[in-house]
C-alpha cells in the first residue's frame, strides 16, 4: 500500500512545525466515543492540495465515512508527509475501520514528527480502549494526562476508561 511506502519513508523524520493541531479523541458526557473534529477551513485552492485532502476526511469522518476519509487523509499524507495532522487523521480512521495495525503504524508517523504529545498519546489510548487494551489504554492516557493536566479529551477519555474498567469488572 502507498501509505505504508510512506510511512516507510519517514522512519528517520524528527520534528515539524506545531501549528497543524492533531484529532483530540473525546467523548461528551452521555454520548457514543468518537473523535472530536477541528473545524474545516477553507483553502480557496484550485489544484488539489494536502490541506484539501484534510478537509474532506474531516468531513466524511463527521458522517461515519471512514474507508473514504481515510483515503483523503492518506493522499494529504502523501502530499506533506510530515503533517502530523494527516497522520492522526489517518489513524483515526484505521481505529474506526478496525484496522488497528494500519493505526498503529500512521501513529507511528504523528510520533516521530510531532513527538509524544498529549493528544497523540490520548488518540493512542482511545485506540487501545477500542481495542479492549485496558491496561495499555490507561498507561497512553496518564501519560497523555501528564503532560497536559487539564486537557478535555484526556479526562474524558480516563472516565471512559473507568466505565469500561467497571463494565468489564461487573460481567467477571
Amino acid at each position: 500500500m502507498v501509505v505504508a511506502a510512506a510511512a516507510l519513508g519517514l522512519a528517520g523524520c524528527n520534528t515539524t512545525d506545531s501549528s497543524s493541531r492533531p484529532f483530540g479523541m473525546a467523548q461528551a458526557a452521555g454520548s457514543d466515543a468518537q473523535a472530536s473534529v477541528p473545524p474545516d477551513e477553507s483553502t480557496g485552492s484550485i489544484a488539489p492540495r494536502a490541506d484539501d485532502d484534510i478537509s474532506l476526511g474531516k468531513q466524511q469522518y463527521r458522517a461515519g465515512k471512514f474507508d473514504t476519509a481515510a483515503k483523503h487523509f492518506s493522499h494529504a499524507a502523501e502530499r506533506n508527509p510530515r503533517n502530523a495532522e494527516a497522520w492522526l487523521g489517518l489513524a483515526a480512521s484505521y481505529d474506526r475501520l478496525r484496522q488497528f495495525e494500519l493505526a498503529d503504524s500512521a501513529y507511528d508517523q504523528a510520533l516521530v514528527i510531532e513527538g509524544p504529545t498529549a493528544e497523540v498519546l490520548n488518540n493512542q489510548g482511545y485506540s487501545y480502549m477500542l481495542r479492549g487494551d485496558l491496561k495499555t489504554a490507561r498507561a497512553k492516557l496518564t501519560a497523555a494526562q501528564r503532560k497536559e493536566p487539564g486537557n478535555k479529551y484526556v479526562q474524558n477519555n480516563l472516565a471512559l476508561l473507568a466505565q469500561s474498567a467497571n463494565k468489564s469488572a461487573k460481567a467477571q
